[in-house]
């Protein structure tokens, strides 16, 4: 067997299960299978290998699913893939085969399924990594930052790693060169995933991945045209391949396989008492008449439901775009679909939900906001902002001069939204590490070296 190409990428994780991603690559004489096998760790004996038939339909990768795990326990794998010039092989049979496996050995770790127990999330978003005919320049430049969450992850533990949006610019080169066909697209996905810090990270670290514009196009979907149908279309698909294919998307077959039958990209996971929605906020929208929208009508109804009915202690809603505050120069964001916002602010405070915390990117600066009601005194929702991972020369940071903090966000009725910045605006590369403990919600925003630079602390009630 040989080595992924891309991957190995821990996912969706749970007690019972986890989802892995590998890629191989291309034989066009023979048949592509990759494997898995895993042992609790310090066993010494490894399970029988879960395997798979590559496509390329989805780039010679595909995501294995490990079933029937113990919770809150350490585990061993090791990944790869290998070529059979025999055409009748299927993944059960390739399990007769005798295969030597990579030498790498990687762990990760099931959910625990105690509550009150703390609980640590990194998030981020907008990872430029410029391409040149395909080849990442100055590559570790843009895998810099994950060398120093990947040190967290080993010295403190995460929960999970939870990817916000714009995790590949499909669009670097579009006044130059654009792409827009599959091959082309893949390669940046296959550049962007396989640099060694990143690599590492993921292959041990729970990694959760949304949609934003810029796996598309800037501004999509306002900046559309009729010849964009084949883009829009091959991003989709390379999108679902490396980003959506091991995440909480897909259902589960009955033969413990994921479906590739896809009718959504938003999702929801669950850590105990900590509660994910993770909107899908490009591709459901609706950017005029009567009724514009973010998110679709059955998204829409989906986070509202989940939010009246959700026992978890926080609440985390993530918005690729940010919820709050607004830009001050800005039609790609939620102030453009305000009526949609006060439909959800309004169910939070309605239904008096606790400890919703909004985490969102994009704005290339990162923060921390809360907003409050005047009539409803109780009633206090938070925002997480954190961005960029890593920026590029061609795009400035936010300032705190271009959001419009400490004023009133919105007025629905009588009621009015009042926002407040309870940090400053970080305007360099970093990510945010969210830490529940007790009552309290810690928020650190970490330079690329790993540095605190800005913090927040949020009671929880």
């Amino acid at each position: 067997m040989i080595s992924p190409t891309v991957g190995p990428i821990v996912g969706f994780t749970t007690a019972q299960h986890a989802r892995i991603f590998v890629r191989g690559d291309f034989d066009k004489n023979n048949a592509v299978f990759a494997g898995i096998r895993h042992r609790k760790a310090g066993d010494s004996q490894w399970s029988a290998g879960v395997f798979s038939r590559l496509n390329p339909e989805f780039d010679m990768s595909d995501t294995l699913v490990l079933n029937n795990l113990h919770s809150d326990t350490r585990y061993e794998y090791q990944a790869g893939w290998f070529a059979t010039s025999s055409p009748g092989h299927t993944p059960e049979t390739v399990k007769q085969i005798a295969l030597q496996w990579p030498a790498t050995v990687y762990t990760f770790k099931t959910d625990s399924t105690a509550r009150n127990r703390t609980r640590r999330y990194v998030t981020g978003s907008c990872r430029y990594l410029r391409l040149t005919a395909g080849i990442p320049s100055a590559a570790h430049l843009g895998d810099e930052i994950f060398a120093s969450i990947h040190a967290l992850a080993r010295q403190q533990g995460l929960d999970a790693v939870v990817m916000t949006g714009d995790q590949v610019y499909v669009d670097d080169l579009n006044i130059i060169a654009p792409d827009s066909d599959y091959p082309a697209i893949t390669r940046k996905y296959r550049a962007a995933f396989s640099q060694p810090n990143i690599r590492s990270l993921m292959a041990g670290t729970p990694t959760y991945m949304i949609l934003d514009d810029h796996e598309i196009e800037d501004n999509w979907p306002a900046n559309r045209s009729n010849a964009d149908t084949a883009l829009y279309n091959n991003a989709m698909r390379a999108y679902e391949a490396y980003q959506c294919s091991h995440g909480p998307a897909h259902a589960l077959q009955p033969d413990g396989r994921i479906s590739r039958n896809l009718s959504r990209y938003w999702y929801m996971f669950a850590n105990a008492d900590i509660d994910w929605f993770v909107m899908d906020c490009r591709t459901e929208r609706v950017l005029s008449g009567r009724d514009k929208r973010m998110i679709g009508v059955a998204q829409e109804q989906a986070l509202l439901k989940w939010l009246v009915n959700s026992t978890a202690r926080v609440k985390f809603i993530v918005s690729s775009v940010m919820f709050m505050p607004d830009q001050r120069r800005d039609s790609d964001g939620w102030k453009a679909f305000a009526a949609q916002r006060n439909r959800i602010l309004e169910t939070i405070r309605s239904h008096a939900v606790k400890n919703v915390v909004f985490v969102s990117g994009d704005i290339h600066g990162s923060l921390c906001c809360q907003l409050t009601h005047d009539k409803s005194p109780d009633f206090i929702v938070h925002s997480v902002v954190s961005s960029p991972l890593c920026n590029t020369r061609l795009l400035p940071y936010a300032q705190v001069g271009d959001l419009l903090v400490n004023t009133t966000l919105t007025t629905v009725g009588t009621g009015t939204y009042s926002l407040m910045l309870n940090s400053r605006v970080v305007s360099e590369d970093n990510f945010a590490c969210l830490t529940i403990t007790g009552q309290q919600l810690k928020v650190g925003f970490h330079n690329k070296k790993g540095r605190i630079i800005e913090s927040a602390t949020i009671a929880l009630k």
